[in-house]
């Protein structure tokens, strides 16, 4: 087996969920790397202690350094959690027959003063993980829900033969603020690259990235949970390939990063199980394609990783292997 793989490779670009996707504010705000001011600092105790619309007050007394715009963001955030849900404004007279009636706004008021306080804590701190991770997790819920609106779309348009579509129709942007999935996965991006040390950006990258469909991030992510686990990669490069097999379909890719796990792991049978049952799918389609040679090389690899011949998987590659001596033995 190979050591060199393109999972124990760092990410070339790190560029791109029961879902990962929460509110920044559902932890208490760790203190900043670096210095603070006075204000802000007072403003996370006040966080701490539940005080936000105090939080808010103070911080709107200060100039808005870039730390500041960070707390003022979550206080906004925490706010904008037991908000109501926006209403689109009253007509001012009866719509044209055939008129569609205009969408509710897509963010509370709360979330707008959130997502603008973290964008000025990115722009005046271009390195502030945590604030492009907080702008992040504000907007994935509403990415999710944009993606699943244009997937509704177009199953609509194909059930009525008309194709998908060139282009997705569902509107991304409200109220001056892009909540499409390529902001939010931008935003998970630039937080996985100015934060090396925590796995909550990439955990939530590829969690939202693989709800949305954007696999190529999702995998961007995998690729750096690896690298950042040098030492103990066995777990990640699992995870890897079960993403590879279950999500990219690609069963190839899915055996060389277990093979690279049993490196680590060489007794772990549930590992070892996964490659079998890839082995065996393949072994499978040929079988019925009638490429007997083919098949029995499959299954006999297959057998390489089968620990207990008596357990299901066992069995069921012994009924495959049976078969093969059927037709050998023209029976």
């Amino acid at each position: 087996m190979r050591l060199a793989s393109a999972a124990l490779r760092p990410s070339a670009l790190l560029c791109l969920a029961a879902l990962a996707c929460r509110p920044a504010t559902d932890s208490t705000p760790s203190p900043p790397q670096g210095g603070s001011s006075s204000a802000a600092n007072e403003a996370r105790t006040l966080l701490e202690q539940g005080q936000v619309d105090l939080a808010i007050e103070k911080l709107s007394q200060s100039p808005g350094d870039p730390e500041g715009q960070y707390y003022l963001g979550l206080a906004w955030a925490k706010k904008a959690e037991s908000a109501p849900l926006p209403t689109p404004a009253p007509l001012l007279s009866p719509l044209p027959r055939g008129a569609t009636p205009p969408a509710p706004p897509e963010f509370k008021n709360e979330e707008v003063q959130a997502l603008q306080a973290f964008e000025k804590a990115v722009a005046g701190q271009p390195t502030q993980g945590r604030a492009y991770l907080a702008l992040a997790e504000l907007l994935a819920p509403h990415g999710i829900r944009a993606h699943e609106a244009d997937e509704a779309r177009r199953k609509h348009l194909v059930r009525r033969g008309k194709g998908a579509g060139p282009e997705p129709a569902t509107p991304m942007v409200s109220q001056g603020q892009d909540f499409g999935p390529d902001r939010v996965i931008r935003a998970y991006q630039m937080a996985v690259r100015n934060d090396t040390e925590s796995s909550k950006a990439v955990e939530g990258m590829i969690s939202f990235a693989t709800r949305v469909a954007r696999l190529d991030a999702a995998e961007d992510g995998y690729r750096e949970l690896v690298r950042r686990e040098k030492e103990k990669p066995a777990e990640p490069l699992v995870r890897y390939g079960d993403f590879l097999a279950r999500d990219k379909k690609d069963g190839a890719a899915a055996v060389e990063q277990y093979s690279q796990a049993l490196i680590w792991r060489p007794d772990d049978d549930e590992t070892r199980g996964k490659i079998a049952d890839i082995y065996m799918g393949w072994g499978s389609e040929n079988l019925a394609n009638g490429e007997y040679a083919a098949a029995e090389v499959r299954f006999k690899t297959a057998q390489k990783y089968i620990t207990d011949r008596s357990s299901p998987r066992g069995l069921q590659l012994q009924e495959y292997l049976s078969r093969i001596r059927a037709v050998r033995d023209g029976r």
